[in-house]
């Protein structure tokens, strides 16, 4: 099983991609499964009709996508025949959740499920105490670079994202704010270092992806166990927050690094985004640059940072399980 985490925004779908490509490996759009779909404990006794309601969420989530998702009850009966299917029932909502990604794998003539949910950097200790044959595979960006992709992010419907609900699209302009995104960054980072000298655990900066991805790559499926094909790495390009899908276009696009540059951020962005990023920055490599904000647009972000925080807070509700407990692990 492979696991692909880190910050938001930074190359984790890219990753999935690239290992899609591969002949074994399948890859699952974002499930959410730990902390949205699942509060710990993962391994905690799982009734008959709570299996079938989770099973038929990670039904509805693979079929219609993470954000455009209608009502799972519709998946119930394909829930029921899956379960039924399995030669050992589920006692835990993490077994059910392993038994899903391999039938779903199988299904797609495939032997590894790859799960790219990016969140799950904060549940790295769990996936592998859980599954002693997993691999996490961990993404870092730059934040100057995740922030601009964050701050364009509610943009996405108009670069090619054109079935983005609505309500999705506010979401993401609320969640935006500099101190709250830089603080995610510092947070998700900080959660994968711990695990920095774990034999099933490799984190790979996103420049370096752009730059030798052949390398990269190669270097990738030794860690996971299998065999480097080229196809891997004509993945299309699409997903950005800065430049419009270009489905018929293959390949790893170099230019993607460093955007920040491009000036769509303020001088007070990247200040704040540097100010509390700074060590992290410095011990990844990442050079904070000398700047000196703007008064009015520093003091503006600062005055907003209650209200928007709010805002991410009540529009995120539904994506919280257990609040106190996400909290906790993202802030």
């Amino acid at each position: 099983m492979i696991f692909v985490v880190g910050n938001s925004r930074s190359g984790t779908t890219m990753m999935g991609r690239i290992l899609g490509k591969h002949p074994s490996v399948y890859t699952f759009g974002e499930l959410h499964f730990f902390g949205q779909l699942c509060a710990p404990p993962f391994s905690s006794e799982l009734d008959e009709k709570t299996a079938e309601e989770l099973a038929a969420e990670l039904h509805c989530i693979q079929r219609e996508g993470y954000r455009t998702h209608g009502n799972s009850r519709r998946f119930l009966g394909e829930a029921q025949a899956f379960l039924e299917r399995l030669t050992t029932y589920p006692d835990t909502s993490a077994s059910l959740f392993e038994a899903f990604l391999y039938h779903e794998a199988a299904e797609n003539n495939k032997t590894i499920p790859c799960d790219q949910t990016p969140r799950n950097v904060f549940y790295i200790a769990d996936i592998l105490e859980l599954y002693p044959n997993a691999r996490v595979i961990n993404m870092i960006r730059d934040p100057r670079d995740v922030l601009l992709s964050q701050k364009r992010k509610w943009k996405r419907r108009f670069l090619g994202g054109s079935d983005l609900p609505i309500k999705e699209m506010l979401r993401d302009w609320m969640n935006y704010h500099p101190i709250t995104i830089s603080h995610i960054w510092r947070t998700a980072v900080n959660a994968a270092d711990r695990f920095l000298q774990h034999d099933r655990v490799v984190s790979i900066y996103f420049e370096e992806l752009l730059a030798r991805p052949e390398m990269i790559v190669k270097s990738l499926c030794d860690f996971v166990g299998i065999t480097y094909v080229d196809e891997m790495l004509q993945v299309p390009q699409v997903g950005s927050s800065v430049a419009e899908d270009q489905p018929q276009q293959l390949g790893i696009n170099p230019h993607r690094a460093h955007s920040w540059r491009d000036g769509e951020l303020s001088s007070a962005e990247i200040y704040l985004n540097q100010r509390i990023t700074a060590a992290l920055m410095r011990k990844h490599n990442y050079m904070p640059v000398s700047i000196l904000p703007n008064i009015a647009s520093l003091v503006l972000h600062l005055l907003t940072f209650p209200i928007k925080l709010a805002g991410a807070f009540f529009f995120n509700l539904d994506r919280m399980k257990n609040i106190r407990e996400t909290l906790k692990r993202r802030l």
